[in-house]
């Protein structure tokens, strides 16, 4: 079935809480992915699931069952570390057949089940060579490949990509992808490359010490942020962010004056009105910055220029306040270092925060959006 559900799942190390209190309910066939900057617990939350850590309360359930006391060989559970963790003097047929050997599988079976597996995989080539014959991506199939022989009921994977470079990331994203849809499975994924997450999965998990910070479609994320977290972590480059004052509001908007002075209404829903004179905080992604005079303008001075043909991603401060503030633009713009940029911004594409950091919710229509809006 490959159903998961975790009810106020809390890990402790002494006087110290790591994991506190997350409750998350996964369905079947979904590839959900955990992430979050290093040390906000995705790891050991993963870990707690395949039950190589201890969990200090709460229940994980898997398939109905509470799994909390179970070993992790009698949870169902199929895990994809980091490091490949292959033995380099048995074959890539002895590597991936070996969980089925420690079950004592009949011959036949197990033969027939390596074999479903390094087809799928395409190994089929590579049986009778040895880890150090393979390349990186190679390996890593093989270890995926001893994962699914055992045709678990949730797969989890702890940052398996991390080891690779960046072309051959890009590949194993697409493979990984491509085998969730054939598998009809449960996978669970860790990582801390929010690219990864973005581009793998039906719905994302950021933590942020210890808790869920919010948990939604790759969409929901970029374009409905919960907060200033999920915000300045979903989107490459990341989102700019700048103080502004509430200058009057509706349900629908709120006007708000930039630190230049400039004005810009934002739509966003605003029940119960925001009191003029407020300090919020205005969002901008990089990739949403115009190239010339939008609703409002923003003064910058670019210190460092990354031209990479499609796109010219321009690192600057602004003007009136020095802050960082950085804008993804078309391939040919006209801009140099040290050579004032004006740049432009229009209400609809800003998000709104409020003291608290809590984004005041925008009026999109994720089913109207365009994919390629998607940060790549």
């Amino acid at each position: 079935m490959g159903q998961l559900s975790m009810r106020d799942v809390r890990k402790s190390f002494g006087t110290a809480e790591v994991i506190k209190g997350v409750s998350l309910d996964i369905n079947h066939g979904e590839f959900v992915v955990f992430v979050g900057p290093s040390g906000c617990g995705k790891s050991t939350l993963l870990r707690m699931i395949a039950g190589l850590e201890e969990i200090t309360a709460g229940d994980v359930t898997i398939d109905g069952k509470v799994v909390n006391d179970l070993a992790p060989v009698k949870r169902g559970i199929s895990m994809v570390f980091q490091s490949y963790a292959l033995y380099p003097h048995m074959s890539v047929y002895e590597n991936i057949a070996f969980p089925l050997r420690v079950e004592k599988i009949e011959k036949d079976a197990l033969d027939a089940k390596v074999k479903r597996a390094s087809a799928i995989l395409k190994l089929d080539e590579r049986l009778k060579h040895k880890p150090g014959q393979l390349s990186g991506g190679q390996r890593q199939r093989v270890a995926i490949g001893r994962a699914i022989v055992r045709d678990p009921s949730v797969f989890l994977f702890d940052e398996p990509l991390s080891n690779l470079d960046a072309a051959l990331r890009a590949e194993m994203r697409v493979e990984l992808s491509k085998l969730h849809g054939e598998l009809d499975a449960t996978m669970i994924y860790v990582t801390h490359d929010q690219v990864e997450a973005m581009t793998m999965a039906d719905r994302i998990v950021v933590l942020d010490g210890g808790v869920i910070s919010q948990v939604g479609s790759p969409l929901e994320l970029y374009h409905k942020p919960a907060n200033i977290f999920v915000a300045g972590f979903i989107g490459n480059p990341k989102m700019n962010f700048m103080p502004v004052t509430c200058l009057s509001s509706t349900e629908k908007s709120i006007t708000v004056s930039l630190p230049n002075n400039a004005e810009v209404t934002v739509p966003v829903v605003a029940s119960g009105g925001v009191v003029k004179g407020t300090e919020l905080t205005l969002g901008i992604r990089p990739e949403h910055v115009l190239p010339h005079a939008g609703e409002a303008r923003v003064e910058t001075k670019p210190t460092v220029v990354e031209r990479l043909g499609i796109h010219t991603v321009i690192y600057a401060t602004q003007e009136d306040t020095d802050a960082p503030f950085v804008s993804l633009l078309p391939g040919a713009a006209p801009v140099a270092v040290g050579k004032a940029a004006h740049l432009g911004l229009n209400g609809a594409d800003c998000h709104l925060f409020d003291t608290d950091g809590a984004a005041f919710e925008r009026d999109v229509a994720l089913s109207d959006v365009d994919p390629s809006l998607l940060t790549q």
